[in-house]
């Protein structure tokens, strides 16, 4: 649905993208991921034909954006950046004045966008009044209409209490399945993409670093966290700590059960041993530490 065709893009001669390629799948819920200046603002700038690149180009859908911008994004909805709206009028005027934009917006299109996230009671209050968790979910209203088969999410749930960022992460999985709805997300919130995304694609520095399933960053190493009362000795031993000081790192080969009794037979006492199942923000720090150890 989406493809990134070997972007650069440089700003008063600084590398934003150095050559990033990739896919988004038709109906998958796809993660960008990357520190602050990665690069993933840019990418979506260039997406939405807000930026032009330097070099390469951006299709949705095989048409180019560089190319045929209007048509390109004719199948597209976004909320990028912080959303703008006219705070003296009321939500429903301002979705009516923006949809106009793209287009003829028929009123039962519109209230369907406000029901699927949940404004009905509040869409005729001036949007003065609204929280920032109404005033996304007003922009992703206004990202449905009309009918988009892609929508990119530039950090939707940004600035949102823990109640509104579940209620956006259910909304989006229910777009994704029940609309069949292509996802695009950028956000901070690794443990948010985890629970959204099946692939994603990480940035550093403007390169890509990664593409495909979060799970495929996890190699063999198997970690525990130790319950023990004696880590120098531990360490004499041959115990390799991993990120914290109570986390051990074993090979593909090693036995767990061999590495207690090890420290038993030394006199460390063990009070728990617990198996620790890879995260994609564990698995992200170790992929930015190894790349920043190899540079």
């Amino acid at each position: 649905m989406i493809q990134i065709a070997n972007l650069h893009k440089t700003f008063a001669g600084r590398p934003a993208l150095k050559g990033v390629s990739f896919e988004v799948r038709r109906g998958e819920i796809f993660g960008l991921l990357g520190h602050n200046g990665a690069g993933k603002s840019t990418t979506f700038g260039i997406l939405l034909g807000q930026v032009y690149p330097n070099e390469g180009e951006a299709f949705i859908d095989g048409v180019s954006v560089q190319k045929d911008r209007a048509s390109a994004l004719r199948k597209v909805g976004a909320i990028f950046e912080t959303p703008g709206f006219y705070d003296y009028l009321s939500g429903w005027k301002n979705l009516e004045i923006l949809a106009s934009y793209s287009g003829i917006v028929s009123g039962r299109e519109l209230e369907e966008a406000v029901q699927i996230v949940g404004l009905e009671k509040r869409i005729h209050d001036r949007v003065k009044t609204y929280s920032h968790g109404m005033r996304q979910r007003l922009a992703l209203a206004q990202a449905l209409v009309p009918a988009p088969e892609a929508v990119l999410l530039d950090e939707p749930t940004e600035g949102l209490d823990p109640e509104g960022i579940h209620e956006m992460r259910e909304l989006i999985k229910r777009l994704n399945h029940d609309r069949g709805l292509t996802v695009m997300l950028s956000s901070h919130l690794l443990s948010e993409v985890q629970q959204l995304c099946d692939r994603v694609v990480i940035l550093h520095q403007g390169s890509k670093m990664f593409e495909g399933r979060w799970t495929e960053l996890d190699d063999e190493r198997k970690r525990f966290r130790l319950g023990i009362d004696d880590w120098e000795r531990a360490v004499a031993l041959g115990i390799t700590i991993a990120v914290q000081p109570d986390i051990i790192e074993l090979g593909p080969n090693d036995d767990v059960s061999d590495v207690v009794k090890r420290l038993v037979n030394a006199g460390v006492k063990v009070r728990a041993v617990e198996p620790l199942r890879p995260t994609l923000e564990s698995l992200y720090l170790d992929l930015i530490r190894e790349h920043k150890a190899d540079t």
